[in-house]
């Protein structure tokens, strides 16, 4: 068994895979990449921005504007109101004055300060060609590019070029996201077919990206894959046995309106296998370094052995894992938690309902996927990592000339 010394990670080592062995992870991995390849091509969209179906007229014209002045003013029933002087920053009104009027003080409205930046909509009146503006939404253009340079550069710090790659893949991601599982899907294609090949996609790439084209991220992969479509077909199955239809929120009834052709529990479905995509990644990577290490203290360790280490640091690491999703779905749905909490439903009526049925099948899925690829994972690894010790050991001694 050869050492390779990684300059990034002090006296690393990796374990050199016989050709063999090398071979093997090729072939088992092809059939994944050539579906995800077919796949990409048969489901790519004709455009990026897929034309919608409803009926919701023409766009309104947004402007960015910053608020100049505020001057309190009443309204109907008594509500207490303001009126917003605003001064628009940007389209070919930029520099020009306008007022948004009788926004209403009170829980659930706008804010408006003094030096805010907001976008509001701009309607002008056919009859006289006077512009009318509402208020949209706030600018939140600088602090979010703040927050992401201070993700970035604390990503690369820490992390140094594994930490680059990591935000390369997250480009990538966002590209497959953006350009082909959102404009595939909203062109009639079959969710559950496009986030699989999405989520092939990014896997393929984000971990040879950030782990190196080597055995141990090939194993990784195959076992997120693999898991990724167990995943896939037990949400399937408890869409059905449920009876979600995936209309239970209000975005998936505006999505509906946008465009008919948009299958929701396909939606639903495809909602499930994306947001498993990253914890099982995490995962898997994990269970595959771990074994790898292991073997590297003591290279004498055989298959049963080192799949039970492998699965002590398994152990520890689903305990926490689990909680991290379900609480991660938890947290996404607070304000329905709240809202259910206030009714009078009973317990059993409560979380058979459709919109937390909807999370509970996302949380139970999602958890059974990630439970499965830590056997699955370490099993493929302890397998891999002792056929390359025997090779390398079998290497190392000389045969024994046949008796005469």
């Amino acid at each position: 068994m050869s050492h390779v010394h990684h300059p990034d990670e002090g006296v690393g080592t990796e374990v050199r895979l016989p050709p063999a062995v090398r071979r093997a992870l090729a072939l088992a991995l092809a059939p994944f990449i050539l579906a995800t390849i077919v796949g990409v091509v048969v489901l790519w969209p004709a455009s990026s921005r897929p034309a919608t179906t409803g009926n919701q007229g023409p766009p309104p014209v947004l402007h960015d504007a910053k608020v100049v002045l505020l001057t309190p003013s009443s309204c109907n029933q008594g509500q207490r109101c303001y009126t917003a002087a605003i001064l628009l920053t940007s389209g070919p009104e930029r520099g020009h004055s306008g007022e948004l009027g009788d926004l209403v003080v009170g829980p659930g409205n706008p804010s408006l300060h003094v030096g805010d930046r907001i976008v509001v909509a701009d309607y002008v009146d056919p009859t006289d060609g006077v512009h009318n503006y509402s208020f949209t939404d706030f600018k939140r253009t600088g602090p979010l590019v703040w927050l992401v340079v201070l993700f970035v550069v604390l990503v690369i710090a820490v992390a140094r070029w594994r930490g680059l790659a990591a935000v390369a893949g997250l480009a990538i991601t966002a590209g497959v996201l953006l350009r082909f599982v959102v404009p595939a899907i909203l062109e009639g294609s079959s969710p559950v077919a496009v986030s699989l090949v999405g989520g092939a996609l990014i896997m393929i790439a984000v971990l040879y990206l950030a782990h190196g084209v080597n055995g141990r991220t090939t194993i990784a992969l195959l076992g997120t894959l693999g898991t990724l479509a167990l995943t896939a077909g037990l949400a399937a199955a408890f869409v059905a046995l449920t009876h979600l239809t995936g209309g239970a929120s209000d975005e998936a009834i505006y999505v509906q309106v946008l465009s008919n052709k948009v299958n929701l529990s396909g939606l639903l479905l495809a909602g499930i296998i994306i947001g498993s995509l990253g914890v099982l990644n995490d995962v898997t990577v994990t269970q595959a370094s771990a074994v790898w290490e292991i073997h590297l203290a003591n290279p004498a360790r055989g298959i049963v052995a080192l799949w039970r280490s492998g699965m002590r640091v398994g152990r520890d690491h689903i305990a926490s894992v689990v909680y991290t999703l379900v609480l991660a779905y938890a947290g996404a749905s607070l304000p329905l938690l709240l809202i259910f909490s206030t009714s009078h439903l009973a317990a059993g009526n409560l979380l058979t309902s459709e919109i937390v049925a909807e999370e509970m099948v996302r949380a139970m899925v999602g958890s059974i996927g990630l439970v499965a690829s830590v056997p699955v994972t370490t099993a493929l690894a302890a397998f891999v990592v002792t056929r390359s010790g025997a090779a390398a050991r079998g290497a190392e001694v000389p045969t024994l000339p046949a008796p005469a």
